[in-house]
């Protein structure tokens, strides 16, 4: 794929770093108002020096990028009607397998990485970063204590010392909102340019969040300590009750301070609908309250507060445009929620104007009569202008009446799980219908996300658990069709499907049959079905030699080694899944790099 092997957290300090480019060039317009004192000068240099160093740090993820497209694409051109493409089915060089297996595929602690820590059953702790990951948030917290410390004139009074951190990390605190805000948007261009992928610029943003809270809190400290040890807490309640500079000082604190106390992981999974909201709102009350605190007295740091703003209002701006434009012509979109074994519903979105995606990205969906303005991430699982007529073929799924549905329209389509919030609203909505089918007024925003490209691999190993199906389907039916016209160096692909029973299977029947009736199918897709939960071993059956049915979790080890017996060029292995089944994928391949040339691509949503 031309960008799986990018640290995609480099591409999010790439992203931050063009940002902090541009705002240095903000901040160091002009000169210094006379009478400026030097610890104020000490500061505008560290922030100047801070940017400079981001942003020319952030070339290194540009040019390696520009590199790795550069060589998918050769690789593509040279593998193009090739039977045998022995050349790039092994590394050339020893170091590539090392920084695979040991840095950039390599969990934090041993082999833990998706698989959420759980205190117990209500409450978890989130996910441990890769080491990549983890080098490049270390590297940031380490570079702001270091900023915040370095020239402070630790030989002075202690109010003076205080008064000097105080003024650092409220700068560098100000300084962070940029990348913060940047990665927070859902249109942010460099996003797609570095490939970014959404569980990654969600990591960086959330422990950009804690860095300006953290700096924030410390800022606001350092003050209130200063007045403590020079009269007690009385001046510290005068100052906030009679100064609008410190009132709106202490209310940015406060809505940073909750916006950090509100995001722990289990409450985000329990709440999310009414944290997003709450998450919203302080935001705007921090903002609002530093701007205040900055303008009163004409601080030069308010710029990178209205930078904030300003990428905020883009892309609010942006999202709005996409949502009218794309739902709102001469009818609106619509949704039809149909439920399927499995406490599960396919939603067909029926577009007011078509629009493309690629595989692998992901739309949000609005449905205002079930979740108001709330929207959540869904992968596009399929999408097509339905046609009359339909090939057979003697391996299809059984034909459906709900495949009918939609025939002649533009659609796209969703699977869902039932969870909680939204998504359990929409599933008793259609549940409440005499049968099980609904149609609602929608609104869906997108696509989002990296576009990635498995045509330079040879051999393509695509891993999905339940409902992570939806990734996968999308790849397969492009990179079945690019077989069939010699435009992709795939000669084999294995989809590995893990259910917990045959009803499951039903999510994606319709789908699935449209591509057992491609053209040279046979040839080139494997297809192993297994069922965790089997109501009895009758229910296992499997249709022909190329679409088997196993009882039982699969061996990921034994799959990959008969698949790298087998390989021809590349080896691409993808996997969309529980945490658990994500983390045994990406062991197993690490353990097999040393003898084979494989990428892995791990498709996960965070929030």
């Amino acid at each position: 794929m031309i960008n799986n092997f990018v640290p995609r957290s480099f591409g999010a300090l790439a992203a931050s770093g063009l940002l902090f480019a541009s705002a240095a060039v903000a901040s160091s317009a002009g000169v210094p108002p006379a009478g400026e004192d030097s610890g104020e000068l000490v500061n505008i240099e560290f922030g100047k020096w801070m940017l400079v160093a981001l942003g020319a740090f952030a070339g290194i993820p540009l040019i390696y990028r520009l590199v790795s497209v550069v060589y998918c694409q050769i690789r593509l051109m040279a593998s193009l009607g090739l039977e045998n493409q022995t050349y790039f089915s092994s590394h050339k060089h020893e170091w590539v397998s090392w920084l695979k297996i040991n840095i950039l595929y390599a969990p934090f602690w041993k082999n833990r990485h998706n698989r959420e820590l759980q205190i117990s059953r209500a409450l978890d702790i989130g996910t441990l970063p890769t080491r990549f990951e983890s080098f490049f948030l270390i590297g940031y917290v380490v570079g702001n204590i270091v900023f915040s410390l370095h020239k402070i004139d630790w030989d002075g009074q202690t109010t003076a010392i205080l008064g000097e951190i105080r003024n650092r990390t409220g700068v560098l605190s100000t300084i962070n909102l940029v990348p913060l805000f940047l990665l927070a948007g859902r249109n942010n261009p460099l996003i797609q340019l570095m490939g970014i992928s959404f569980d990654t610029y969600n990591l960086v943003h959330r422990w950009l969040g804690r860095i300006v809270v953290t700096e924030a809190f410390a800022h606001s400290a350092c003050w209130a300590a200063a007045k403590v040890m020079n009269g007690g807490w009385a001046p510290v309640g005068a100052a906030i009750q009679g100064s609008v500079f410190i009132q709106m000082g202490f209310v940015g604190t406060c809505a940073f301070v909750f916006l950090m106390c509100h995001s722990p992981s289990s409450l985000r999974h329990a709440f999310y609908e009414t944290f997003l909201f709450l998450h919203i709102v302080a935001a705007a009350v921090a903002l609002g309250g530093l701007w205040m605190h900055l303008d009163y007295k004409k601080y030069r740091w308010l710029v990178y507060v209205k930078i904030a703003i300003a990428l905020w209002v883009f892309d609010r701006s942006v999202r709005l445009f996409r949502i009218i434009y794309r739902n709102i012509g001469k009818r609106m979109t619509t949704a039809t929620v149909e439920i399927l074994p499995g406490e599960a519903i396919r939603v067909t979105l029926k577009l007011a104007r078509p629009w493309k995606f690629r595989p692998g990205q992901h739309v949000y969906l609005y449905v205002p009569s079930v979740g108001l303005w709330t929207s959540h991430p869904f992968t596009i699982a399929w999408g097509e202008q339905l046609q009359q007529n339909h090939k057979i073929d003697d391996e299809r799924l059984s034909f459906h009446r709900q495949d009918l549905m939609h025939i002649g329209e533009k659609t796209m389509s969703l699977v869902i799980r039932r969870r909680t919030g939204f998504t359990n609203a929409l599933f008793n909505k259609a549940d409440r219908t005499p049968n099980k089918v609904i149609t609602l007024k929608a609104l869906a925003e997108g696509p989002y996300g990296k576009v990635d490209s498995l045509a330079s691999y040879g051999t393509v190993v695509l891993v999905a658990g339940g409902v992570g199906i939806t990734h996968p389907v999308p790849h397969i039916r492009e990179l079945v069709e690019g077989y069939a016209k010699g435009t992709v160096a795939t000669k084999r692909i294995v989809l590995v499907w893990v259910v917990q029973s045959p009803e499951h299977l039903e999510w994606i029947r319709p789908w699935m049959t449209d591509i057992l009736a491609m053209e040279r199918r046979r040839e080139v897709l494997e297809i192993q079905l297994f069922v965790t939960r089997p109501s009895s071993t009758k229910a296992i059956h499997s249709p022909s030699a190329t679409v088997q049915m196993f009882p039982g979790r699969p061996n990921i080890d034994t799959i990959l080694d008969r698949e790298i017996d087998r390989r021809m060029g590349t080896m691409g292995v993808t996997v969309c899944g529980s945490g658990s089944l994500s983390d045994d994928v990406r062991r197993a391949v690490r353990a097999k790099m040393d003898i084979a040339n494989i990428d892995f691509i791990e498709e996960a949503f965070s929030w």
